[in-house]
């Protein structure tokens, strides 16, 4: 047959027409063109040129905050993409813009009454000889004061609430982040509340980054908050001892090391689902390698720690 080339792609045989040349269309080609056209439409890669080829690929895995690549190329390009993203929102600061003029922790004490003006200044001279440590912790040492008073105290220079500890389960909360950002980054889940919203506790401030990184993978939304340093201390203790996602870390030289690192893992599990988010210095990837790991109640939450696999890379940082 003239203008027909016959192609053995494993699963039958295609027929390619070369283009520009008049021929009959059957209702069998018709489909396959249509078929051909949705293939395109899933890479994610959107300079994706292997054409007609793709509908060899398996379009169900791996699949990439929500993207298909149709290739170890276009996988590439897609978390290219995403890291580059994370390179520009690696701003995020810890401390909103807000709180960047805050009243200083001794003057807040002192407008509430909780303290004396010779108990600050004890506390403020114990601390210039030391010439370390927060003041809080000063006043709790040298005058006495409950260090529950200086958590509320925090609670009003952030604006933020003082999290109570009711409802708080480690077992649930270890599936949430990996144990490395929970010990290095000082924040520790306390409970999902009716009408999604995570409640995510630290000690003496907020983190901005941790808290956007936290809404970002697990689709909920984050309410930040404080609890005293002896609670949270014994909380983190707790959640430390529980079972996390099985996690690793993974230093990494630059950002094209980071970049192939994370297109070989992705080749390699070949997730239905995964996620990128940046926390100060660690880039967390999450992958779902099921869809029966994802909760479709609570977005990203795993629903147990079977497989859901956890990598942290991060340059010039040892862990």
């Amino acid at each position: 047959m003239a203008n027909r080339i016959e192609v053995k792609t494993g699963i039958g045989t295609d027929v390619y027409r070369p283009s520009g040349l008049a021929t009959e269309v059957s209702g069998r080609d018709v489909r396959g063109a249509e078929k051909w056209r949705d293939e395109r439409a899933g890479c994610g890669n959107p300079t994706c040129t292997r054409g007609w080829l793709r509908f060899l690929k398996d379009r169900r895995r791996p699949v990439f905050e929500g993207q298909w690549g149709c290739s170890i190329e276009c996988v590439q390009a897609i978390v290219g993409a995403a890291v580059r993203r994370e390179l520009g929102e690696g701003h995020v600061a810890e401390e909103d813009p807000n709180h960047m003029h805050r009243v200083p922790l001794g003057l807040v004490l002192l407008a509430q009454g909780l303290i004396t003006k010779p108990q600050l200044q004890q506390a403020l001279d114990a601390q210039r000889r030391a010439g370390h440590g927060r003041i809080g912790s000063w006043l709790v040492a040298e005058c006495g004061l409950k260090e529950e008073r200086v958590t509320r105290a925090l609670g009003l220079q952030w604006n933020c609430p003082v999290l109570p500890m009711e409802g708080f389960d480690p077992a649930a909360m270890a599936r949430l982040a990996p144990k490395v950002l929970v010990e290095r980054v000082g924040m520790v889940p306390l409970r999902i509340a009716a009408g999604r919203i995570l409640y995510l506790a630290f000690e003496d401030h907020l983190d901005a980054s941790a808290a956007f990184a936290m809404e970002r993978m697990s689709g909920l939304k984050v309410e930040s908050g404080l609890v005293d340093g002896v609670q949270l201390k014994t909380a983190r203790q707790r959640l430390c001892e529980c079972e996390f996602v099985d996690a690793a870390f993974e230093p990494v030289a630059d950002i094209d090391d980071m970049l192939g690192k994370i297109t070989l893992m992705l080749g390699k599990l070949q997730p239905r689902a995964s996620r990128l988010v940046r926390v100060h210095q660690f880039y967390w990837l999450r992958m779902w390698l099921e869809t029966g790991a994802m909760s479709t109640r609570d977005g990203g939450v795993p629903v147990s720690r079977e497989d859901v696999v956890d990598r942290i890379y991060s340059m010039g940082f040892e862990s």
